[in-house]
């Protein structure tokens, strides 16, 4: 049997090692808003400056005047939006029909949805502008938000996760009581599988908000372009990029990303806490 003390030195060492952990991963951010606060000049500077600047102010008003920043977080948030609740909607209803429906075909459909999953999205990108350009949404939030209605991996994801937590004597209650096919999904599947599309929304959000080619390649209008692409074109030429208003422009477009992180992981944490409980 393990002495007290020897429980105790190995629980302190293990918290240590959850805060190195911890301070590694901050880190990054830290160093984000650090070099926000900062010129060019002093991000490069030796030894690196490891507190606030005064210059952040200055950052931000270059970055306002070199972009449109918040017309292009506009666009972003508008293509990432729509783009998530299409992927919550059509995802989690084709995976209720492969997790909880025999139907001809399921497996062999099934099968071939995998095998698209497996294919890269960069070779469909050439086919993709082809489709776009003959329907003519090429230069429009159209051809972003279509083509990303549905995926993959939501499909297995939700798939896998509505076959473990939707047992079908609530299906067949449900049944019972008369619902359709609808009825089952809407008030019997949706409400046991929260935290499962909490999960896949933040994800797709996260993935659409970062998105860089596709939208380098599709949005020909310079009105449309998404705040990736927008603070791309802060990159000067000939070693003349302002680092300190690059970095403040990734700073700000962190927020959006941490509030919907914030609220996902909320939700699945309160999910959870319920599903503990009973």
């Amino acid at each position: 049997m393990a002495s007290p003390k020897g429980s105790r030195q190995r629980g302190i060492a293990l918290h240590l090692v959850l805060i190195a952990g911890l301070l590694l991963s901050v880190f990054p951010f830290y160093w984000a808003v650090i070099m926000s606060t900062h010129s060019s000049t002093e991000i490069f500077s030796y030894p690196p400056k490891l507190l606030p600047g005064s210059h952040f102010a200055e950052n931000v008003r270059n970055l306002f005047d070199n972009i449109d920043f918040f017309g292009s977080m506009a666009n972003s948030l508008l293509v990432a939006g729509s783009v998530t609740v299409l992927v919550l909607f059509f995802d989690s209803l084709a995976a209720f029909v492969f997790a909880k429906f025999e139907f001809p075909g399921r497996r062999t459909l099934f099968a071939l949805m995998m095998a698209i999953f497996m294919v890269p999205a960069q070779m469909a990108a050439i086919p993709q502008f082809v489709i776009m350009a003959n329907i003519g949404w090429i230069g429009s939030m159209t051809a972003l938000i279509v083509p990303a209605a549905a995926n993959a991996f939501g499909i297995f994801w939700m798939r896998q996760y509505m076959k473990g937590a939707i047992h079908n004597e609530l299906l067949d209650a449900s049944r019972i009581d008369g619902a359709g096919f609808l009825r089952q999904y809407w008030h019997v599947a949706l409400p046991v599988v929260r935290p499962g599309l909490a999960f896949l929304g933040i994800f797709t959000f996260m993935g659409q908000w970062n998105d860089y080619a596709w939208p380098l390649i599709a949005l020909t209008n310079p009105d449309n372009v998404t705040l990736q692409v927008a603070l791309s074109q802060l990159n000067g030429t000939h070693g003349t990029t302002d680092y300190g208003m690059v970095m403040t422009g990734a700073l700000l477009a962190l927020v959006p990303l941490l509030i919907v992180f914030a609220v996902g992981a909320r939700q699945i944490i309160a999910d959870l806490g319920k599903g503990a409980i009973r």
